[in-house]
């Protein structure tokens, strides 16, 4: 199917969507916050492999599996980009596999 875990092209950076496995373990939590936690420690390492940082991101998509999530999922949203303002949509949709509840895909900018 081809696929990159990110694209670095010139000054930006487009990281493919990362749902909440946690990589040490291969596990997935049940706990939509911690799936977001998760995917924001993937992204962040993502970056940092390509010469990234977080305050980089300009866009990000939230895939959400229920509208009754978001709730819970906002608080982890804060922690991970704390004063960053990206351009950001929220999707609800479903994911390839059933355990999976958030999905998310950011791009950065280094300008």
């Amino acid at each position: 199917m081809g696929y990159s875990r990110a694209v670095v092209k010139g000054g930006w950076c487009f990281v493919s969507g990362v749902t909440g496995y946690d990589y040490a373990t291969m596990t997935m939590p049940d706990d939509v916050a911690e799936q977001t936690r998760n995917c924001f420690a993937t992204i962040r390492t993502v970056l940092d492999q390509g010469g990234f940082t977080m305050e980089d991101i300009v866009r990000v998509q939230y895939t959400i599996t229920d509208v009754a999530l978001v709730d819970a999922v906002v608080p982890a949203l804060g922690e991970a980009l704390g004063n960053i303002r990206p351009a950001a949509t929220m999707v609800i949709a479903g994911l390839i596999r059933p355990e999976m509840k958030i999905e998310i895909e950011v791009t950065a900018f280094r300008g």
